[in-house]
């Protein structure tokens, strides 16, 4: 994928461009992403973010990390932590910020070290894309879990988008996005959003307990994963 979110947050950091970061989508017309949203402080954050912070725990993890703001916070708080991208511009804008430990790599591949927290935020989970390789992704995540480790993420039901007429075939949380800035365009990818049933279940068959931390009024809920003892 083209790394036009990387070169959007890194343009912004340097008031390089006054350009708006665009999401199209299937289902409805293209929608501004603020790009400010990224660098937001911790007053800013909202309470499903807010009480992930709370609950990191140890040496932690923040997976698709990207302008480094969470990362940034925990740090201030002595947490060891490391921040991986895939976006190799994200990573050098975290490391211009200050985050100590920033790494490009895909999370799919990754196993440098074990962490007692994994985070993911601002729907950071959806990069499975589809709830087969979400399954893929929760497996391989227990690889980098210590004893007694814990994966942090919020997600969100978008049934609402489909005004109770669901999709006869396939998951409708699973949807396909394309970044669009400037005049450039990323192919289209895959996003997940899932609902907690689904996530219940399928946590379950990949060997983890599920506990929901915070639900809002929105859709929104905030879960910790544990491994199964």
């Amino acid at each position: 994928m083209n790394d036009i979110l990387g070169r959007a947050l890194l343009d912004h950091y340097h008031n390089l461009s006054k350009s708006k970061l665009w999401i199209n989508n299937k289902y409805g017309p293209p929608e501004e992403m603020p790009i400010a949203t990224y660098f937001r402080e911790e007053n800013d954050m909202p309470d499903i973010e807010y009480m992930a912070m709370e609950q990191c725990r140890g040496k932690v993890l923040d997976i698709g990390a990207g302008a480094g703001s969470h990362v940034l916070l925990l740090q201030e708080q002595g947490l060891d932590i490391t921040a991986i991208d895939i976006s190799l511009l994200c990573v050098q804008l975290m490391k211009e910020r200050g985050v100590k430990k920033a790494v490009e790599a895909d999370i799919f591949n990754y196993n440098a070290e074990k962490f007692d927290t994994l985070l993911f935020m601002m729907n950071g989970i959806g990069l499975a894309g589809t709830l087969q390789q979400l399954k893929q992704l929760l497996t391989h995540l227990k690889t980098l879990l210590t004893k007694g480790g814990q994966i942090l993420f919020d997600s969100s039901d978008i049934a609402y988008l489909y005004e109770g007429k669901l999709p006869m075939q396939g998951y409708y949380g699973e949807i396909q996005y394309q970044y669009s800035y400037k005049k450039l365009k990323t192919e289209w990818f895959n996003w997940l959003y899932i609902d907690e049933h689904t996530l219940q279940q399928i946590a379950a068959e990949t060997g983890f307990s599920m506990e929901v931390l915070l639900e809002d009024e929105f859709g929104q809920y905030l879960v910790r994963l544990t491994l199964m003892t």
